[in-house]
């Protein structure tokens, strides 16, 4: 691990501070600086090994900036502005410092002063990042300890699981250094989101009031680890629960025990569990054997910043709640992980809400060699040595520390407790979580390969909306249906892959009194109907129930139109409205150019008494017009009269739509609950083990052929039988006959042949066009494409590609075969009974 050398190189830090003065003291402590030339001397070889430290951690930035940071701006969870939020309601504690906190940011400067000069090649620490608020905060009073009134929380994995669940991933900034800021887990779990010490101190804060010895580790990790890419990994579904060995107790002998019964399992039986045994071993090793050639094609590419990425992550130590060895956590995905493991590659410092360790050892080979005994002073530099000390004695050992304490110095003692410093109070408010946050909000599923093409239903858990997502190919043209209920009549919408309907249908929105119809691409420029229903006696209960049967009551029908060039636009109808209730019909036509009202004409049905037999009456009073442009009334009544009897059919003609309409409505209803009820799987045609039905047709098909009477499979399968006809069927065939039989079976199998390779041939040469156009699309296209529409490109491409070779291998083949084919046939003619005696000696 660059920047972590072995210690004899880097000589010692002090653990003990007093006002930010150094004193002497065992176990590793560094001596204090006193002679002047010696701090000059140090002075100099501390600038030399600063400029070469900025030099290497500049050429570093450049190396790595270009690759990464640039990446980072869009990846996930990146386009959150954390300057937008209200920091105006947080505690004093949060923008303020205590006097004992400044305190502290003095000795943790000191500290990191003597770090810096005595470690001039390791990356400077994490100490004293700023909050939320823009105060700077040493690390440790962020830890704030806490436990949660949730049995779920009282075990590691479920805070880890809730902490990796819960929270957003963001990205570090630079991935090759630490943040400049460390948010409180108040604010963290408030927005639900944070990097990597962001997860690891909430994280921490957690497993501490559970009883743990946890702490929050600055280091570095691959790239896996640091960007949470698990494409690597196994599902989480597929992974075998781990085997805990159980410690058996060894059983004393005793020679009055009873005798075991005699062993009267057959050998034979044993020996045949043991050959099969041996077998699933050889198998599950072939398994093991592939897997890891798999593993090895499907290796990550080199990682330029490999052993600089910046990581946080959680440490639990043993002894506390029975934890029998330290283990770390990674807070992006919850899992525990072994100190060993080969995905973390360093430690620089670890903290808790007590102390701040420095870690001192040799990290060149990871973690693998790291010893976690932070009591010992030579692998690990404590900060404060006050709260190193344990946290309670025994009884006695307080008896006999009493006693040795009467008898020391009293001018000692004073000046020890004079240089110890306990940590302050963590400034982070009381962490809360209420129960809304362990609910679940939404269920996402995603489905493959079923008869009704659903791929995705999302359901909201506390509005219990649904909707589902379907593929092109439904019967009933489905593409995404949006409901609370599938009970007819309640909120519902549903869209249609408009493409393969005739009448343009492309969104349906209904609740109980309404129903919107939204249409794409009609030649009568119709674009959304809206109907509005009235209140009836009766409910209807049962999908499927016939719609004229106690229907709704139709009260309106609005339909808007697009603008038709080909009519004027005062001609030209843009909105039209069926009163029912009220026997009024309402039209708006398009506004004209240069003009801000439009014209308009409403019409006043006559009621049915006031007709004349079947014939309407047309009266002035019966419609009123506004033409646009002019200020006298269209006194054409002829032609009133027309456009009020096309309205009145045209009316007709829309409440019959209307019904059909909510028929087709409860008809997708009943077939949706028919195809939950029974979820179908659709299988190849070609896989006959799984597709039930296309095995039923092969028997039945074969069961056919074979009841067929004898010499009826020959006839169906004579080659001969298209040139025989020609001649007539005749007993005895001359020569001439058969030598044209001949020639003309030959020829129709070249023929055959040719055609076969043509058709083939522009299969390929088309397939290989539409994967040019395709890459020529994707290079001009490529940087509007959002990551999904990337990868389902390639998936696409990879398809064609698969396809064009399936393709070229078929041509090859035919082209090779073709001659053998011609051979074999003109072998067979010159074999056939029939033609034998005029061609064996051709």
């Amino acid at each position: 691990m660059e920047g972590l050398l072995p210690e004899t190189a880097l000589g010692r830090l002090s653990g003990a501070f007093s006002q930010g003065d150094a004193q002497a003291s065992g176990g590793g402590r560094m001596e204090v600086l006193e002679e002047k030339e010696e701090e000059e001397q140090r002075e100099e070889e501390e600038l030399k090994a600063s400029d070469i430290s900025d030099n290497l951690q500049d050429l570093e930035m450049n190396v790595s900036m270009e690759q990464v940071c640039v990446s980072s701006d869009v990846l996930p969870g990146s386009d959150f502005d954390w300057s937008s939020v209200d920091m105006s309601q947080l505690p004093s504690s949060y923008k303020t410092n205590s006097p004992k906190e400044k305190k502290l940011l003095q000795i943790a400067d000191h500290f990191l002063q003597q770090y810096t000069h005595l470690c001039p090649d390791r990356k400077p620490l994490f100490l004293y990042p700023v909050n939320e608020c823009g105060v700077e905060k040493f690390v440790s009073t962020t830890v704030r300890p806490t436990l949660l009134p949730y049995p779920e929380l009282y075990h590691w994995d479920g805070c880890a699981s809730f902490v990796s669940d819960y929270l957003t991933m963001e990205h570090l900034k630079s991935p090759i250094t630490p943040p400049s800021s460390l948010y409180s887990p108040t604010t963290i779990l408030k927005y639900q989101r944070g990097n990597c010490f962001d997860f690891s101190v909430l994280l921490c804060s957690m497993l501490i009031g559970a009883g743990y010895d946890a702490y929050c580790v600055h280091g570095y990790a691959t790239r896996e680890i640091c960007t949470l890419d698990e494409t690597l990994e196994l599902c989480p579904l597929l992974r075998k629960p781990q085997e805990v060995p159980q410690q058996g107790m060894k059983k004393k002998s005793n020679k009055y025990r009873v005798k075991s019964p005699p062993d009267l399992q057959s050998k034979f039986e044993l020996q045949q569990e043991a050959k099969k045994k041996a077998e699933t071993e050889a198998a599950h090793k072939n398994e093991a054997r592939e897997e890891k050639v798999v593993m090895e094609v499907g290796k990550p590419e080199h990682d330029p910043l490999y052993g600089l990425r910046v990581h946080a992550w959680v440490l639990v130590l043993s002894g506390k709640r029975e934890v029998p060895e330290p283990f770390f956590i990674n807070p992006f995905t919850g899992n525990s992980h072994s100190t060993v493991d080969e995905h973390f590659l360093g430690i620089e410092s670890v903290w808790n809400h007590r102390n701040y360790w420095v870690n001192m050892q040799d990290c060149r080979n990871g973690c693998k060699d790291l010893i976690f005994d932070l009591g010992d002073a030579i692998r690990w530099e404590i900060m404060l040595s006050e709260s190193n000390k344990p946290l309670q004695l025994l009884p006695d050992a307080e008896e006999e520390k009493e006693l040795s304490d009467r008898d020391a110095d009293d001018m000692q003692e004073k000046e020890e407790k004079d240089m110890s410093f306990d940590m302050p109070p963590s400034w982070v408010a009381s962490v809360e979580i209420s129960p809304r946050g362990t609910e679940v909000v939404e269920v996402k599923e995603w489905f493959k390969n079923r008869e009704d093409m659903l791929d995705i239903r999302e359901v909201n858990k506390q509005t219990q909306l649904t909707t589902e997502y379907f593929s092109p190919g439904h019967l009933l043209g489905l593409k995404a249906h949006t409901y609370m209920s599938l009970e007819p009549e309640t909120e519902r919408t549903i869209e249609f892959y408009n493409e393969v309907r005739v009448d343009g249908l492309q969104k349906l929105v209904e609740n109980a009194n309404e129903m919107t119809e939204y249409f794409v691409g009609r030649d009568d420029f119709l674009h959304v109907r809206h109907m509005e229903f009235g209140k009836r006696g009766k409910k209807i209960h049962l999908a499927g129930t016939r719609t004229d049967i106690n229907a709704r009551p139709i009260m309106q029908i609005k339909e808007c139109f697009h603008r038709n060039l080909e009519k004027p636009a005062d001609e030209d109808v843009a909105e039209r409205i069926f009163l029912i209730t009220e026997e009024m019909i309402h039209l708006t036509h398009h506004l004209k150019d240069k003009y801000i009202t439009a014209s308009k004409k409403d019409f006043f049905k006559v009621a049915e008494g006031d007709r004349k037999g079947n014939e309407m009456v047309m009266t002035p009073e019966m419609c009123i017009t506004y033409q646009a442009g002019s200020s006298e009334k269209d006194k054409k009544l002829l032609h009133l009269y027309k456009l009020l009897q096309e309205l009145t059919e045209e009316e007709k003609q829309l409440k019959q739509q209307v019904r059909q309409c909510e028929a087709e409505v409860l008809n997708i209803l009943k077939i949706r609950e028919n195809e939950e009820a029974a979820v179908k799987l659709s299988v190849s045609i070609y896989n006959t083990e799984r597709n039930e039905k296309r095995r039923r047709q092969y028997e039945a098909m074969k069961n056919t052929v074979e009841d067929e009477l004898p010499g009826q499979e020959e006839q169906d399968l004579d080659y001969l039988a298209p040139f025989l006809i020609q001649i007539g069927h005749r007993e005895k065939i001359t020569k001439w006959q058969a030598l044209r039989i001949r020639d003309d079976c030959l020829a129709d199998l070249k023929h055959r042949l040719i055609n076969k390779a043509n058709i083939i041939q522009a299969r390929f040469e088309k397939a290989v066009e539409e994967l040019q156009k395709k890459d020529q699309w994707f290079q001009e296209n490529q940087n509007r494409l959002s990551a999904l529409e990337e990868d389902d490109f390639l998936a696409r491409y990879s398809e064609s590609t698969f396809h064009i070779h399936i393709l070229a291998l078929r041509l090859k083949r035919e082209k090779q075969m073709a001659a053998q084919k011609y051979l074999t046939l003109q072998e067979k003619l010159h074999k056939d009974p029939r033609l034998a005696e005029h061609l064996s000696h051709t």
